[in-house]
């Protein structure tokens, strides 16, 4: 059955679809035409500045109040940094300064960023509470462990990030903190009270409410008192907490609907779609892998369920009409601050933790152990080694072989995770000088016989600077 344009261009106006490359394909274009609401831009869409700026001037040259995402957070998580890491500290930096002014200022220099490269609409500030200490998605994109403090930071956050004309989205509602399961692969369990959430995972989201956010994302997570069997996206009586308990009238974003977390229980991207809007969802991010196919998949999923009455037209409507404000909200007039090369540095710098003694490990060996990434922080580069010359080698007589008269610095991310690591560490120190540097989510462990245990709370350019120059190295 041919589909009403009508119908055709509400269910369009609910998705930010995305694509591959620095040039805008004609089918988005095509799309945008036809009322698409807009597009996510991920790092593969990033060339240089000139390229982006030329790139999202185009899509609004198409469309003129088209959403253009981004997830750019600072710290671990970058889009427009991904080549050299982003000049600014994650959340959890600033939550270790714990001055909301300060995660004013970075948040409104990410802005100006964000606004000069004619992005609108960013996937941020992270809000969650990193209750659990391995959680292997969240970590150093949290401002911290405890309600109170992430709260006052998501709002200082919100609020610069938005005084450049840049939307703010604070995610994952309900709270992706305590989770040991990463979304992107499977759905995850928060086997929390509703009191529990309310005093734990809900405060920062609150806050951000409260400073005027224009977004909150929604997780991916199952939190069964509340969400029942399935995720949150999905969920209604989630979606009213957030709309009349926390009195949140602006846009819902879903997550991206591409995650195992979503997918394994909607049975595909476009049924998830359908859910997602029954819920409350305004705006459906599909993810990075989208073609005009998938898309169109999807509308004709969305267009299916207002047929048979899953849907109706109005709850098209309605978040048609919540995203159509969010585009127009990002059209008025805003003067971002001039652009401050140094801000991110400064703010990585107050953030170093020592304990002991860095003298004399600025001719150091650099040993940089092998990490992980979670999907959200991608491959970027990180640490030390990028700087120095380091090596991987693990073995301890390779080691101080290589290093001869040289201290030794190990750099890692969440170090204290593997038996082996903690042993190599321990038995390097007890025959040779040797630092760590912890550059992830911070644990209570701490090796034997080290001269000093440095924490930077993140891995980024900023943060690998600050940690140099505490070192008294140069990068």
């Amino acid at each position: 059955m041919p589909i009403e344009p009508g119908l055709r261009r509400l269910a369009l106006r609910t998705l930010l679809a995305a694509f591959a490359g620095n040039s805008m394909p004609e089918w988005v274009a095509t799309l945008l035409g036809e009322g698409l609401a807009g597009v996510t831009l991920f790092a593969t869409n990033v060339g240089e500045p000139t390229e982006l700026r030329r790139l999202t001037t185009g899509l609004r040259t198409v469309r003129p109040d088209a959403l253009v995402a981004i997830d750019e957070e600072g710290g671990d998580v970058t889009r427009l940094a991904h080549r050299t890491g982003s000049p600014y500290p994650g959340n959890a930096a600033l939550g270790a300064v714990d001055d909301p002014d300060l995660t004013r200022t970075v948040y409104a220099a990410i802005g100006a960023d964000l606004a000069r490269a004619g992005i609108n609409l960013d996937l941020a500030p992270d809000v969650d509470v990193n209750a659990a200490d391995d959680n292997p998605v969240i970590g150093t994109r949290s401002f911290g462990a405890h309600p109170a403090l992430v709260a006052r930071h998501a709002a200082a956050a919100v609020t610069g990030l938005q005084s450049t004309g840049v939307a703010a989205c604070a995610k994952h509602f309900p709270g992706h903190g305590a989770t040991t399961t990463d979304s992107h692969l499977a759905l995850p369990t928060v086997d929390a009270t509703r009191q529990i959430l309310r005093e734990r995972d809900l405060p920062p989201f609150a806050a951000a409410i409260a400073a005027g956010v224009r977004a909150v994302m929604t997780a991916h997570i199952r939190v069964p008192e509340l969400t029942g069997t399935g995720p949150a996206t999905f969920s209604r009586t989630a979606l009213d907490l957030l709309r009349r308990e926390y009195a949140f009238p602006g846009v819902i974003v879903t997550d991206a609907l591409e995650m195992r977390g979503a997918v394994a229980a909607a049975g595909g991207i476009g049924a998830a779609a359908v859910l997602a809007l029954g819920a409350g969802a305004d705006l459906l991010c599909l993810g990075a892998r989208v073609d005009r196919e998938l898309v169109e998949h999807v509308v004709a999923e969305i267009v299916a369920a207002v047929r048979d009455g899953r849907l109706t037209a109005g709850r098209l409507e309605e978040a048609g009409a919540r995203t159509a404000d969010l585009a127009a909200w990002t059209r008025r007039p805003h003067r971002p601050a001039p652009p401050d090369t140094t801000v991110g540095y400064a703010a990585a710098r107050r953030a170093i933790r020592v304990e002991g003694s860095v003298a004399g490990f600025a001719d150091a060996l650099i040993v940089q152990l092998e990490s992980g990434h979670s999907i959200a922080e991608g491959r970027l580069p990180w640490g030390l080694a990028p700087h120095f010359d380091a090596t991987e080698r693990l073995s301890v007589a390779a080691l101080l072989a290589r290093a001869g008269t040289r201290p030794i610095v190990v750099v890692g991310r969440r170090i204290h995770r593997t038996e082996t690591t903690r042993a190599l560490i321990e038995d390097l120190a007890a025959v040779h000088p040797v630092a760590v540097v912890e550059m992830g989510w911070p644990s209570s462990w701490r090796p034997v016989g080290v001269r000093a245990f440095i924490t930077s709370y993140g891995a980024s350019h900023a943060n690998s600077r600050a940690v140099a120059e505490v070192v008294g190295l140069t990068i």
